[in-house]
């Protein structure tokens, strides 16, 4: 039986029947929510009480839990064994919410179909789109192509169907203008070479407008002719200006040299040496 524990070896054994017992252990320090084994020891050392008389208490404390819960499962069997019959009826519950979920799962999926085809016509009126506005970009860079084709035909005073609009002598029949004329550019009546740069540089920024829209499209393989006519009127302008610069004098140097580099710029450097060579002969 537990008992206050003096520990003096003197102490008889009358003497301890005599001292009070502890209080016993409350069932409520048992059940916190945070209950600690060695906090709980921690708070017993006021008890004077032997380790031994603890731990019996505490096994008889188990030992009354133990049948409690014994008790308690026994009195409440047939609770336990009348608990599935209660739950008849319960598999038609759960097929009734499985059949919601496949319900609910079939719309969905339903859903999921629309999202997914209204995304695909979305995607392709993008594509649509995008397509509509290089198309629009192209047709605006095959419009410019076509002004500076009419351009440059006014400029060389040629139709776009080849008809010569000035009928042209050995000398091109071409008088400058009062801003064209300069002590370097008059040499005997003949085309100014800044002229001439002028159409080369306008024919060249056409075949830039050509490569980068595509030599392959329609309306530009239409335009081939066009094209080869307004070089081969250029190149028989250059020629004759070539034909006509003559002379050892320093005007006439550089003006050789200036026509040459029209030449180079047109990428035709081989034609002037063809015209230099036939004004040889």
């Amino acid at each position: 039986m537990s008992r206050f524990y003096f520990g003096g070896s003197d102490t008889s054994d009358s003497g301890d029947d005599n001292l009070p017992f502890p209080k016993p252990l409350s069932r409520a320090a048992f059940l916190t929510p945070d209950f600690d084994p060695n906090t709980f020891l921690s708070s017993l050392h006021n008890r004077h009480q032997t380790l031994e008389d603890l731990r019996a208490e505490l096994q008889t404390r188990s030992q009354e839990i133990n049948k409690e819960l014994l008790d308690l499962v026994n009195e409440n069997y047939q609770d336990f064994l009348s608990l599935g019959s209660s739950l008849h009826g319960g598999d038609e519950k759960v097929e009734e919410v499985r059949l919601g979920l496949l319900g609910f799962k079939r719309d969905v999926e339903s859903l999921k179909g629309k999202v997914d085809e209204r995304k695909q016509e979305v995607e392709a009126l993008v594509k649509e789109r995008k397509g509509i506005r290089k198309d629009i970009q192209t047709g605006r860079a095959l419009l410019h192509v076509d002004q500076r084709l009419q351009e440059l035909e006014q400029r060389l005073m040629i139709s776009s169907d080849g008809a010569d609009k000035n009928l042209k002598g050995d000398g091109d029949g071409y008088e400058p203008s009062e801003s064209e004329e300069d002590s370097d550019e008059e040499y005997r009546g003949s085309m100014p070479t800044s002229r001439l740069q002028r159409h080369i540089q306008l024919y060249s920024y056409i075949k830039q407008m050509v490569a980068h829209i595509g030599a392959d499209h329609p309306y530009l393989i239409n335009q081939e002719e066009r094209i080869l006519r307004l070089k081969q009127t250029i190149l028989l302008d250059l020629g004759g200006a070539l034909k006509q610069t003559s002379g050892a004098g320093k005007q006439a140097q550089g003006r050789l040299m200036k026509l040459l580099t029209i030449y180079k710029d047109m990428g035709e450097y081989s034609e002037a040496l063809k015209v230099l060579k036939e004004r040889k002969v």
